[in-house]
């Protein structure tokens, strides 16, 4: 069985892929996204932290960058509204589906690229708390 971690990731991605289709969901990507396979929304884990101990469990935050790249007149727009369905997508059911005992917005960000007219890259972080056993990372706590 994938760890607490693992699955609230594949939620999301999952969550994610159906609010903004057709527009691809790409999860940790290593490579740049060329002109051609934009619009799309990049998934990033920046960390998963240890928040506390009690006893047997272990309280943890995993911090999300979710990028909106896009491209052309309406860039910004259309960053924004992808940015809308994803807040909307995510926090209709904050509890992951009963994986996280909290998710919430951490902050948001708007990027022009110069060096490719037209370019936007929008991302907003978000933190889900979750909880798993000390010995056991597969189970909730």
């Amino acid at each position: 069985m994938n760890s607490i971690r693992e699955r609230i990731l594949r939620e999301v991605v999952a969550r994610l892929s159906d609010a903004v289709a057709p527009m691809p969901v790409l999860r940790h990507p290593t490579i740049p996204i060329t002109r051609e396979a934009s619009p799309a929304l990049l998934i990033f884990a920046e960390s998963d932290s240890i928040t506390a101990h009690a006893n047997h469990l272990v309280d943890r935050a995993l911090t999300l960058r979710l990028t909106v790249v896009t491209r052309g007149e309406d860039a910004f727009d259309q960053a924004d509204q992808t940015l809308v369905a994803v807040h909307v997508a995510l926090m209709r059911d904050a509890s992951l589906g009963g994986l996280s005992l909290l998710l919430h917005e951490i902050d948001c960000e708007w990027d022009a690229e110069d060096a490719d007219a037209g370019a936007v890259a929008m991302p907003a972080r978000y933190e889900i708390r979750y909880r798993t056993h000390a010995l056991d990372l597969t189970k909730n706590g």
